[in-house]
């Protein structure tokens, strides 16, 4: 495997949910968030709150923009001049707008994508496929021809992994500094992701082993990693909850299982947001505002541990992660290292299947590869 070459990419492009940057921003925001659904203004409105309460600007641009630096200087550290570029599917920077400039600019072709979300399901993973099959036919109609690839989900990653092991280690120092020895007859660790329909789920799950095991898999290495230094019991829990209450979604709620614990006798919980790559606003909002807000009105001792974000290892790993790709393109043999996990889309695998984690309507996507044996 040649590892200082990201051939045949001209690009990298780290591909995010985006989000808007002031109050104006906002409703127009959340309009082509759920663009298609019938879900009224005076209802996105209220949904809106979360950001009004942040003066209007989400914190995920900030961040991507700095793990934007970050993943130009592991390049430049590396000798790899291959450049790297920001698109999202919702807000400026457009991924459309983004790849015709480049195209128009420098004549680049031939995109890889880095995407923010570390697990499978199809909000997660495909649905970012679908906006490259948008972007290609959208540039296609204006005479420019560009084609995409991406990186694995890399929740069992050594570089995701290690990031993610640092923050939960150092989240229990925190919380026993606050709150003495560890009791685990007192205190839970609650791994924290995002939430899905159940049908979302069950999608997931038809090609990989689903977003839900991806979690638990990941949460079951941290515990053999950390042994005695994690002496309290843990479990996965779930926020941003939405859509209409009649459709089942993946539970329990984080603020619903406080509840239930401190009942339990549970004095103080350890909130690790394990589905999130970096403090964007299910994170500052749903753990930092309205679950620290629940524990503090049942008495319970709350520590909410950081995400990956920029950590070097988190870094470096979506590197590796690229030039794991981009040497499969190639055709070379490549090793794919992960800490969890064989078989369907484990290690050793290339893009996805064009089966996996279909929505409900079923829309073109890319890549179109079949998985990589």
């Amino acid at each position: 495997m040649n590892t200082s070459s990201l051939a045949p990419f001209d690009a990298l492009v780290l591909m995010s949910f985006g989000g808007p940057e002031s109050e104006e921003e906002v409703l127009p925001f959340l309009q082509n968030v759920t663009r298609g659904r019938g879900i009224p203004d005076e209802r996105l409105v209220e949904v809106g709150e979360h950001y009004y309460g942040f003066g209007g600007k989400s914190p995920i641009n900030d961040q991507n923009r700095a793990l934007l630096a970050e993943l130009r200087r592991e390049l430049e550290e590396r000798g790899i001049d291959t450049p790297v570029v920001w698109g999202n599917r919702n807000w400026d920077p457009y991924l459309t707008d983004v790849v015709r400039e480049e195209h128009r600019e420098h004549g680049r072709t031939r995109f890889l994508a880095i995407d923010t979300s570390a697990y499978s399901s199809y909000s997660s993973c495909r649905q970012y496929r679908e906006d490259f099959a948008k972007t290609t036919t959208a540039l296609a109609e204006e005479g420019i021809e560009v084609e995409f690839d991406k990186i694995r989900q890399y929740y069992n990653h050594p570089g995701f992994t290690a990031a993610e092991l640092a923050c939960v280690r150092q989240a229990l120092a925190d919380f026993t500094a606050e709150v003495g020895e560890l009791d685990p007859e007192r205190h839970r660790v609650l791994y924290v992701t995002h939430s899905i329909p159940d049908t979302m789920q069950d999608a997931s799950a038809v090609m990989t082993r689903g977003y839900r095991a991806q979690h638990e898999e990941l949460i079951e290495w941290i515990a053999g990693e950390l042994g005695e230094e994690l002496p309290l019991p843990s479990e996965l829990v779930y926020c941003s909850r939405s859509g209409a209450p009649h459709i089942p979604w993946l539970e329990p709620d984080v603020n619903d299982r406080m509840e239930e614990l401190r009942a339990e006798g549970v004095e103080g919980v350890i909130a690790v947001p394990i589905g999130f790559v970096s403090d964007h606003m299910e994170v500052k909002y749903d753990l930092d505002t309205e679950a620290a807000q629940t524990a503090a009105e049942l008495g319970l001792a709350y520590v909410r541990a950081a995400t990956v974000g920029v950590k070097r290892e988190f870094v470096s790993g979506l590197i590796d992660l690229a030039l794991e790709r981009a040497a499969q393109r190639r055709g070379e043999p490549v090793e794919s290292p992960a800490v969890t996990g064989q078989g369907p889309l484990g290690p050793g695998t290339g893009a996805c299947s064009i089966e996996c984690c279909r929505g409900r309507m079923d829309r073109p996507v890319l890549p179109q590869w079949e998985t990589v044996g």
